[in-house]
């Protein structure tokens, strides 16, 4: 089960109380006072683990607790403190404070690890008391209590490329062909009912990470459909990929108006990414109708097909891609990056699309 938001309680360890013992052994007069301290309470970390995929192993943890101290001993002895809980997370996962909602941190790397709150401080034992109006005291400190914080866990998934497109647009196929993704694919809407991250290899060296996300509707950001649930996913993607179904009884203008209107109400941000726009299932398009209506959804986007076969595209069909021969000035965002028919399951275009996207990805890692 995926879960990418959950509520925590989490309590760091009671330091463990002081010790009253005092020093009896034959032949030692007035051995005085000889308590030791109790031990630290535990602390409560965080930790990022890229194995972790989902917060759904805090399903049934609503409460975590670190270890309290151990309490002093006599003859000096302090006591053990209290073992840290370390809470295990998956990489993008933020931590608010759940009454403020104030963004405490971002657990974005493999292998991080954050302090959150530590443990109270073990009590005194009584030997600290002593003194020469009191050579006999009874009195130790108790431990100090641990801290409690109500916390949310976010997750939001980090990726490169983030897919946006209508329900059955063929996002699941596309990722599942480019990349190590296996989602379900099936020929209704919604059958993304969770993100899905897959790695997409540019040769034995370079890659990139790929998100595909639920389908999007119109009003997606007030909460129609499943879309607003997780369209938080590609919040931190620079990258985004519209996809534009060719034979889809919607008309090309109002599929991409409505993905990009979407966009923006959710996230200003993200309405101002680079984009890339590709127009899928050209394989079941009858040819004479392939470049009309490419031609006439670039005419629509007031830009003009494209001549060369730059990334190896399929030249016998129309596309627009932006010139990057010198890439320190950048692309500009208020236009697509490029504008390509495809096919997933004929694989057309598929290789030229995934280096074109790869070039995108590497400006902004420059």
């Amino acid at each position: 089960m995926f879960t990418d938001s959950i509520e925590l309680t989490v309590s760091s360890g009671k330091g463990g109380q002081g010790c009253v013992a005092f020093r009896r052994e034959k032949f030692v007069l007035n051995g005085g006072p000889n308590g030791g301290d109790g031990g630290k309470g535990g602390d409560i970390w965080f930790k990022c683990d890229n194995n972790t995929h989902t917060l759904s192993h805090f399903q049934r943890k609503m409460h975590i607790k670190a270890d309290g101290g151990v309490p002093g001993a006599g003859s000096l002895m302090t006591g053990k403190s209290g073992s840290k809980k370390i809470i295990i997370v998956p990489p993008g996962t933020q931590i608010l404070d759940l009454d403020s909602g104030e963004v405490l941190f971002d657990m974005l790397k493999h292998g991080e690890e954050v302090l959150f709150i530590t443990g109270g401080k073990g009590g005194l034992g009584n030997v600290h008391f002593k003194s020469s109006t009191n050579q006999r005291p009874t009195y130790a400190q108790p431990g100090e209590k641990g801290e409690t914080r109500a916390i949310k866990l976010d997750l939001k998934l980090i990726a490169d490329v983030g897919l946006v497109g209508f329900p059955n647009v063929g996002k699941s196929t596309l990722i599942s062909i480019v990349s190590n993704a296996r989602p379900e694919i099936a020929n209704y809407e919604f059958t993304t009912l969770t993100p899905k991250l897959g790695q997409v290899n540019i040769g034995d060296f370079e890659s990139f990470i790929m998100a595909d996300i639920p389908g999007i509707i119109g009003g997606a950001h007030e909460g129609k459909g499943l879309g607003i649930q997780f369209l938080r996913h590609i919040e931190r993607t620079k990258t985004l990929l519209y996809m534009v179904d060719l034979a889809s009884y919607r008309d090309l203008k109002e599929q991409i108006e409505v993905l990009k209107d979407e966009i923006s109400s959710f996230s200003d941000k993200l309405g101002t990414n680079k984009y890339a726009i590709a127009l899928t299932r050209v394989d079941i398009v009858p040819p004479d109708d392939i470049d009309e209506l490419v031609n006439g959804f670039l005419k629509l986007l007031g830009i003009e097909a494209s001549k060369t076969n730059e990334f190896n595209f399929d030249s016998k069909m129309p596309y627009f891609i932006q010139d990057s021969a010198d890439e320190t000035l950048g692309y500009d965002k208020t236009l697509p990056y490029l504008v390509v028919p495809i096919s997933s399951p004929t694989h057309k275009n598929i290789e030229a699309l995934k280096y074109s996207l790869f070039n995108l990805v590497q400006s902004d890692r420059i």
